[in-house]
């Protein structure tokens, strides 16, 4: 008697532990499918019209993630240079050695005149930069924001060596951090993304944006239109897409290897539910590369919300920043 109410007890618990595993299941199939569903109904447009063009930009490569559902791939994903997208790992990890909560500032960073020198230097190679001078002190958050708006490659350089001791060890977490996050095509050689050598592609980047985002910090800082700094004075964001059909961020990139790349999250209203879209296009050809880079975003939100969907009402409407392009 004994042996069999042991075994019926083990029938009980094997129903019980199939009939959890199938339900697991059909959620994570559940959420996959839908993600994939927005995709393929982006094609024929909210209500079954078709849309002129496909979700993904004629050139370069693109990805995007629906929610928290799995990232979405383009075709071309290759590793190809990134620019100052590259800037939101080095936030990311600036933040998460030194966590900054909702208005706190953080410790103060010392400029040295070594560090005027290097900004010389770089202005010199037309790189994008913020002006400052040896003694200027900065908060962590007045130096995140001189990295993510106006894309300081200077201040990239100061946060390395302030948060690791030197720009080599930091970009070694970089690397490190990409690995952790199954970044497999991912390489950072700087950690302001001017050298060609940094490379990644589309999904992959999704994949650290979709990170960085998380934390409250980072999110506000993208999704501010300009900030004032103790010796540059008021800069802008790059991104001009900021607070228009429903863009809450990310950043900007550009150069001559990388073309007009733009890491992106849009908050929109499809089928009735808010809905968040983080994508990242890269190689964006054009005159005004920056420029090409909103552009293709813009166009991949747009079709993958259907062209009658409005951008979310919870979002407020920011000024227009009116930066210059930079990379």
């Amino acid at each position: 008697m004994h042996r069999v109410r042991v075994a019926g007890l083990l029938v009980v618990i094997a129903a019980i532990a199939a009939f959890l595993s199938y339900q697991l299941l059909a959620s994570s199939s559940s959420t996959g499918a839908s993600s994939i569903d927005v995709l393929r109904k982006a094609q024929r447009g909210a209500r079954g019209e078709a849309l002129p063009g496909p979700v993904w930009p004629a050139y370069g490569q693109a990805a995007v993630q629906i929610g928290q559902s799995q990232v979405q791939a383009g075709p071309n994903q290759h590793a190809a240079a990134i620019a100052s997208v590259a800037k939101v790992m080095t936030a990311y990890l600036v933040l998460r050695d030194h966590p900054l909560r909702p208005g706190e500032d953080g410790p103060t960073i010392t400029l040295t005149d070594a560090d005027v020198a290097d900004t010389d230097r770089r202005r010199g190679q037309h790189e994008s930069v913020v002006p400052i001078a040896g003694g200027e002190q900065l908060t962590e958050r007045q130096a995140l924001q001189a990295l993510l708006l106006p894309s300081a490659n200077n201040i990239a350089a100061v946060l390395a060596r302030w948060d690791d001791g030197s720009a080599e060890r930091f970009v070694a977490r970089m690397n490190a951090a990409a690995r952790s996050l199954g970044m497999t095509h991912t390489r950072y050689s700087d950690p302001s993304g001017y050298d060609d050598a940094t490379v990644s592609t589309a999904a992959d980047q999704v994949r650290i944006v979709d990170r960085a985002m998380r934390l409250p910090v980072f999110a506000s800082i993208v999704a501010t239109a300009s900030a004032t700094l103790p010796v540059a004075g008021t800069v802008h964001n790059t991104n001009t897409m900021l607070g228009r059909d429903g863009f809450v961020g990310v950043k900007t990139g550009s150069d001559r290897a990388a073309g007009g790349c733009f890491a992106f999250r849009a908050i929109r209203w499809i089928a009735g539910k808010r809905t968040t879209i983080t994508g990242v296009v890269l190689g964006q050809p054009g005159h005004d590369q920056i420029a090409a880079g909103l552009a293709a975003a813009d166009a991949m939100v747009n079709h993958l919300a259907g062209q009658r969907a409005a951008p979310d009402p919870q979002q407020r409407t920011l000024p227009a920043p009116a930066a210059p392009p930079s990379n």
